[in-house]
């Protein structure tokens, strides 16, 4: 971060500019990254002391640091507008005026085992008065601009020394306007209890310890009509005051939290109290790409571009063994084999640890970027264990396993009667008609793609997102129906998420976020029932892979599971191959489960009118949802150039009326 001058911040901030900097002397940081009718302070957050003063103080650091406010920077770091101070609050405090910023007696015990010259003195009342320069500055600015902002004033507070029961959250309104101001400042506290800390009880007040009357909003409000200052205070639940122990989970939660709640507020704030004209929380939030997360994002990609973990657990010898299987009358057990591993997984997990996502200043993109580098540790270990017992270990710490919902829909499924009209029975198609049509579908989306036949799919059809590839195995039968399916399936969804990721900035999207799997497959899953080729044999083959997964979680081998299905349910014998050869490939892979779970979910999403857009921008995962459509919003990433033909018309006419009701009883 660069440094300034306090006159040329000043100029920066009535010139409009976007900049981050650290006053020339290092007393204090600005970010202005959107000028918005918002912005958030860290007056006590810093802990530097000029080493001239560290003889003379009567404190060590440790006693510093109980005091000050430590990692309240860190709780508004998303934020595009801040104001943190990197000084310890023992050289001045900047929530007390000049003449009095500077401590002789602190909390009962003397500040300084030697007086302070004047000059020195001077020095440290210099850098509170630049402090508040900039602070005028960018108030009047924020004001010409809106006619009004909101100023989040973040301390904390040592919450043992009380002999009473204090609360998570206090806000200070004495030198508030309340008749003005007090349905924000309510709004404010209802943000503030909807934060949750595990096994930490929210009691979010009003001037309970703390009355907000420190210098920060004094100051503000008697300069600034038409700015509320909210003085906030969080219990130090996030560290230990004894010890000095953080708790990286719990200011990790507080960074979210505070994030949330800034922005709901900042919106109710602007609807009633400024100009600012959107109503949309996205739009309280900088469009700036943190260079951080490029950073990251090149290198994450350039350690991971050829990472395929689905090309790997497919069986070399496939073929080989179905022969032997049913020669044997299907009594003996497979023996898969498996081209070696072309990655070091010490050395790529090493790489990955050494990845500097914490520089990333937004919580929740830094929070994706966490997640994703975590899923992948735990595919490399899966991959590193391939063909042991260890990968069914891995692949149950990633994938997991069916719950007792996921089993008791497969039942649904498994018990319902065929559907009127639907033929048993219908003429089988071979590869060579099959990729006719993905190469009509293709030609419908405007995608080239390699077709290609290979005896180590296990599946009928499948996609490698890497290669652009689509791989058809050589003796694989279709009817025109299935061939109707996969073409949506494969091409609708996953083919469209592969081109759509190739066009970001971020290469994240197309590496995949952490278990995309259920998304992807749910949302493939749904364009086959839009798309009105949905069939009740493909709604039993989702839940056998349910009911198979679960079986070889409970100790069932790949003679037992595939007796199940030919003798207790009428599968035919390589039908029941595939469903089982997919989930023991590997030594237990329990992926296939994901089908059906993740399309009931993206089912319900779509039947609450959400849009599916922002998942079809890469391989993307419904659980962060909410950032990826803040991430589009900030335009950081755009929006999908490709979308599933079956999503913008839907088809189901073409299906079955049943289906509606059906699908209905899913869990």
């Amino acid at each position: 971060m660069r440094r300034l001058e306090i006159n040329e911040i000043i100029a920066l901030i009535n010139a409009e500019k976007h900049f981050e900097a650290i006053v020339s002397d290092g007393s204090f940081s600005v970010k202005i990254n959107k000028y918005l009718p918002y912005c958030c302070t860290a007056i006590h957050d810093g802990s530097n002391l000029r080493s001239e003063l560290k003889e003379k103080i009567n404190h060590d650091e440790y006693n510093r640091w109980y005091e000050e406010d430590p990692f309240t920077g860190d709780f508004i770091s998303s934020m595009p507008i801040t104001l943190i101070s990197n000084d310890s609050r023992f050289e001045y405090d900047l929530n007390r005026n000049s003449d009095n910023c500077i401590f002789d007696i602190a909390w009962e015990k003397k500040v300084w085992k030697k007086k302070l010259t004047p000059k020195e003195k001077q020095k440290s009342i210099e850098k509170h008065n630049n402090y508040y320069k900039v602070t005028h500055a960018l108030i009047k600015k924020l004001e010409a601009l809106f006619g009004g902002c909101v100023v989040y004033d973040i301390h904390s507070y040592n919450f043992q020394r009380w002999d009473r029961k204090v609360p998570l959250f206090n806000i200070g309104t004495e030198n508030i306007d309340m008749n003005r101001f007090g349905n924000v400042v309510e709004h404010w506290r209802q943000e503030l209890g909807k934060i949750e800390l595990q096994d930490i009880e929210n009691d979010s007040v009003i001037n309970d310890v703390f009355y907000g009357r420190g210098y920060n909003l004094e100051y503000i409000t008697k300069n600034f009509k038409n700015t509320l200052v909210l003085a906030t205070e969080v219990k130090k639940v996030y560290c230990n005051e004894i010890t000095g122990d953080d708790y990286p989970n719990i200011i990790k939660t507080l960074q979210k939290g505070f994030k949330k709640a800034i922005l709901n507020n900042a919106n109710f704030f602007n609807q009633k109290h400024s100009d600012w004209e959107y109503q949309v929380n996205a739009k309280l939030l900088d469009k700036t790409m943190d260079s951080s997360i490029l950073k990251v994002d090149k290198e994450l990609f350039r350690l991971l571009k050829g990472f395929e973990l689905l090309a790997s657990v497919n069986p070399i010898n496939n073929i080989k063994e179905k022969k032997r299987f049913f020669k044997n009358k299907c009594t003996e057990i497979p023996h898969f084999k498996y081209n070696p591993i072309k990655i070091n997984p010490f050395e790529l997990k090493q790489q990955l640890s050494n990845l500097k996502v914490q520089d990333i200043s937004d919580v929740s993109i830094r929070h994706l970027y966490e997640s994703v580098i975590n899923s992948y540790f735990d595919k490399i270990d899966m991959l590193s264990e391939l063909d042991t017992r260890k990968f069914l270990y891995n692949s149950l710490r990633y994938f997991g396993r069916p719950s007792k919902k996921d089993i008791e829909n497969a039942h649904y499924f498994l018990h319902l009667p065929d559907v009127a009209g639907e033929p048993k029975r219908s003429p089988s198609l071979g590869v060579e008609e099959a990729m006719v049509s993905f190469k009509e579908g293709l030609e419908s989306y405007g995608f080239k793609s390699r077709i290609e036949k290979s005896n180590r799919v296990v599946s009928q059809v499948m996609v490698l997102n890497a290669k652009k590839t689509i791989l058809f195995r050589p003796d694989a039968k279709f009817t025109r129906s299935q061939i109707n399916a996969l073409v949506e399936h494969e091409i609708g969804v996953h083919m469209v998420t592969t081109m759509n990721s190739n066009a970001q900035k971020l290469n994240l999207f197309n590496l995949g976020l952490p278990v995309n799997t259920m998304t992807q497959e749910g949302l493939a899953i749904l364009s086959e029932y839009l798309s009105g080729n949905i069939s009740m044999k493909r709604l039993k083959k989702l839940a056998y892979r349910v009911i198979i997964v679960d079986m070889m979680c409970n100790g069932a081998d790949f003679v037992e599971c595939y007796s199940f299905l030919v003798n207790d349910h009428g599968l035919d014998k390589d039908d029941a191959f595939s469903v089982v050869t997919r989930i023991f490939r590997g030594g237990g892979f329990t992926k296939d489960y994901l089908y059906l779970n993740g399309f009931v979910k993206i089912l319900r999403f779509w039947e609450n009118d959400n849009d599916l857009s922002p998942l079809l921008i890469g391989k993307t995962s419904l659980n962060f949802y909410h950032t990826i459509n803040e991430m589009m919003q900030r335009e950081m990433i755009q929006k999908p150039i490709y979308t599933t033909h079956s999503f913008n018309d839907p088809k189901l006419g073409r299906n079955n009326n049943i289906y509606e009701y059906i699908l209905s009883g899913l869990k």
